[in-house]
């Protein structure tokens, strides 16, 4: 890894703003807008620390380099449209946060096609009012030209500490719209007033406490 960060500074020179506010140690959730599948390739790289994702199933099957880098970042298989998988999936990411580790989410649930910030799905406030982790904002800009060469930047925000009780819908729902409001600052989009959707009509993996994200 240390060297693919050399490679990718040296290629694409982004311009990445706040990374002190990631804690060095400890369980925190990494939580982002959603422009590209690169997303998941510019944290982990810029980011001094593992910052686990979850990935799309068939990412682990097929495509010999991005089995490999899912892999070799720690990525959890989960598989759209599963209400178990998703559900597993929560327990996988407080799992990774209950051992002291970094979790990616990107709370939009799918990727932005038109550039605007979606409303954020539930999940990331469950988990963070699950694990007591914070949660820093991330904005990322330019990666939906990649892998063309292109000016990337990463933005990081304070740590928010959410409150309130998991299990309560209104706690989760103000939570998340504190965490989007957050990012929404760092990258500048304008807003959508709804949900995203991966095309075809489903959207990415959802339980009853809202949406965990995979690229």
């Amino acid at each position: 890894m240390r060297l693919l960060r050399l490679l990718f500074s040296l290629m694409y020179r982004p311009r990445v703003e706040g990374l002190h506010l990631v804690p060095e140690r400890g369980a925190v959730i990494v939580a982002a807008n959603h422009l590209s599948f690169y997303d998941s390739v510019v944290i982990p790289l810029v980011v001094p620390r593992r910052v686990v994702f979850l990935a799309k199933a068939e990412y682990f099957e097929r495509g010999r380099l991005r089995r490999w880098w899912f892999r070799a970042t720690g990525a959890v298989p989960v598989r759209r449209g599963d209400g178990r998988a998703a559900q597993g999936a929560l327990d996988a990411a407080v799992e990774v946060l209950a051992g002291g580790g970094a979790f990616g989410i990107y709370p939009e649930g799918s990727r932005s096609r038109d550039g605007r910030l979606y409303r954020g799905r539930t999940g990331v406030a469950w988990l963070a009012l699950t694990s007591g982790a914070p949660v820093v904002p991330v904005a990322l800009a330019g990666t939906g030209a990649l892998p063309r060469r292109t000016r990337i930047t990463v933005r990081f925000g304070e740590p928010l500490h959410c409150t309130g009780l998991p299990g309560d819908p209104r706690a989760r729902r103000a939570a998340t719209d504190e965490i989007m409001a957050a990012i929404g600052a760092l990258s500048g989009q304008d807003r959508a007033d709804r949900y995203n959707t991966h095309p075809g009509g489903t959207g990415t993996p959802s339980a009853a406490k809202g949406s965990v994200s995979s690229p």
